[in-house]
């Protein structure tokens, strides 16, 4: 079964919409006749770019032997014998899980992407499009995951079975 990446909610498509905004500012500043705009204008271009294709994935695939994280230019996959339990979560229950915690990789831009440093689990793999519905992947022998697939229930069950 195929999971794309949730929606983003509001918060995070503002965010998004407030960031995409800033490339052609910078932009149409530097037409105007500022110049020394065009190489910070490219280099945020270039993230952006980077973000897109690297740390966002586009889908989550849950297939009989392995879970399945597509982004436009890799893959990863853990094999569901490493899975030692999925479930969701809330913001409440999430916090209760990790304490503290800071993200490391790309963020506001579609999402949050990379890495959680949290006070109570240490490093935890993070790919989230919205502050709801999480789905929490417990990994044996290594990092656990935190996502936002569509339909976070139908994706734990099929996980889950």
């Amino acid at each position: 079964m195929t999971f794309r990446l949730a929606p983003m909610d509001f918060l995070m498509r503002l965010l998004t919409v407030a960031l995409l905004v800033l490339p052609p500012m910078f932009l149409a500043i530097a037409l105007l006749g500022n110049t020394l705009l065009l190489l910070p204008t490219a280099f945020l271009i270039a993230i952006y770019v980077w973000i897109a294709l690297w740390f966002r994935p586009t889908q989550f695939v849950v297939g009989a032997r392995a879970l399945e994280i597509v982004w436009p230019l890799r893959r990863r996959t853990i094999a569901r014998d490493d899975i030692a339990a999925v479930r969701l979560l809330d913001k409440q229950l999430l916090q209760d899980e990790v304490g503290r915690a800071m993200r490391v990789g790309a963020g506001g831009l579609g999402g949050g992407f990379g890495w959680l440093w949290t006070q109570k689990r240490g490093v935890v793999r993070m790919y989230v499009s919205r502050t709801d519905g999480f789905v929490w992947i417990e990994c044996r022998g290594a990092q656990p995951w935190l996502i936002t697939p569509e339909r976070p229930e139908a994706f734990v069950r099929a996980l889950s079975s």
